[in-house]
């Protein structure tokens, strides 16, 4: 199977490296993307918005020939979904890492502090106890070394969906912060943040209990999860 790994905000490709020799020893050929303005901390990043990534993993998609399974951590998981909108008959299955399903209008997060037009990595004060969950101090320490701001744009953009074939791409949820148990009493409660999830007609759920970014906190354990989900498409 072809994977196309989409790393979250701050991120590139190479925020995967610990996860693909897994995939890779389990017989699938692995594409970690960089998306666009992501390439550096130098890289031109005003104007790019949510859409330009989508439109960069689009093309990626229409570069492969066959089904396609994406893999989307945090802010990914929303252009996941939105490339799983636009080509709903090449999507195998889309896996979200600490990620769900972003509906239309939805943003991936209006409330994080923009400095001269961009997002940097914050100070860790401004996210929530759940998120840092075995993050320690090295690993805090290698991740801000390696964190490249991200476009406004990207985070702030409303999501824009068109096709309700979407709704026939399983997909998996890679439970982190969260347990698949909450995952489901918050669909049974009809709370809106799962409405995309509660329409998808084939849902399996991994739970992989750690804080907001398990490729660098459970590495090998986020690796065995993905070639699970992978396996079942």
């Amino acid at each position: 199977m072809d994977i196309i790994l989409i790393p979250g905000l701050w991120l590139d490709a190479s925020s995967w490296s610990d996860i693909t020799p897994a995939l890779e020893k389990a017989g699938h050929r692995t594409h970690p993307i960089t998306l666009p303005g992501m390439a550096s901390r130098d890289a031109d990043r005003s104007g790019i918005g949510l859409r330009d990534h989508v439109d960069a993993v689009v093309a990626a998609v229409d570069a492969i020939d066959g089904p396609i399974v994406l893999v989307g951590h945090s802010g990914g998981g929303a252009v996941a979904h939105a490339v799983a909108d636009a080509r709903p008959d090449r999507i195998a299955r889309v896996v979200y890492v600490d990620s769900a399903p972003l509906g239309p209008g939805g943003v991936i997060n209006d409330e994080l502090p923009v400095v001269d037009g961009e997002i940097p990595l914050p100070d860790w004060e401004v996210f929530e106890d759940e998120d840092l969950v075995d993050l320690d101090d090295d690993l805090r320490e290698a991740f801000r070394a390696r964190a490249i701001p991200s476009p406004k744009g990207v985070a702030f953009d409303q999501q824009v969906l068109g096709d309700e074939r979407r709704f026939d791409v399983p997909i998996t949820l890679v439970c982190c912060e969260f347990s698949s148990a909450m995952v489901r009493a918050w669909i049974e409660q009809g709370v809106p943040f799962v409405r995309e999830i509660a329409a998808v007609k084939d849902v399996s759920y991994i739970d992989l209990p750690t804080g907001h970014w398990p490729q660098f906190t459970k590495p090998a354990e986020l690796a065995d999860a993905l070639v699970s989900a992978v396996g079942r498409a």
